[in-house]
Formats: C-alpha cells, structure tokens, sequence
C-alpha cells in the first residue's frame, strides 16, 4: 500500500519531466548565446543605441499616467526587447527565432 502511494508522485513527476524539456529551446538558445550578447541592467538608451544601433522598432510607452506608474519604453531588436523606465534599462526579454520555437509571446503593440 505505501508502495503504491510513494510511485504515483513519482510517476507525475517523470511526466512533468518529458513536457519541461521540449519547452526550453529559447531558454538553450539564450544561453548558449550569452549574456553578455544583451544589454545589461541599468545601461541608458544612449549606451544602448550606441553598441546594438537604432532598434528595429520603438513601441509605444506604457504607463506613466500616475505619479506611482513609471513610464515604460519598449525598443525591439531581432533577437531581443529592451524594457525601460524613463531612460535606464530594467529588463531584456529574447525574441524567439521563429514561430515553431517555444518562449515568450510577442509584445503587446
């Protein structure tokens, strides 16, 4: 009886296992490429602009209609989007290379 209670965690568990790794081909790819291949938090857009070039796009900003919402600006790159508030890096997120790779959704425009 203690048997079979202890093999069914472990069976969820080796399952769960299976459908994890199918889903880590961005989070490979960014690894595999480097951090130091994507700005780094706290760089100003002018130190951005100044080693990966204008971004291919610049959303529209988010926020900042409230004195407790900062103003977020969004720059997408091909491999990445830049995330700020006012003029200082708080975020980068990796593109995915195409649309069978597994990661995150496209940004909202």
């Amino acid at each position: 009886m203690k048997l079979r209670i202890a093999v069914a965690p472990l069976l969820a568990l080796l399952a769960l296992c299976g459908t994890a790794s199918a889903e880590t081909l961005l989070i490979q790819r960014v690894q595999q490429e480097g951090k130091s291949a994507l700005p780094s938090r706290g760089q100003s857009m002018d130190q951005v602009k100044a080693r990966y070039g204008e971004p291919t796009q610049r959303l529209d900003a988010r926020g900042g209609q409230k004195k407790q919402w900062p103003q977020i600006n969004r720059w997408v790159y091909p491999a990445f989007t830049v995330y700020f508030e006012k003029s200082r890096v708080i975020d980068v997120v990796a593109n995915k290379a195409d649309a069978n790779e597994v990661g995150p959704k496209p940004p909202i425009l």
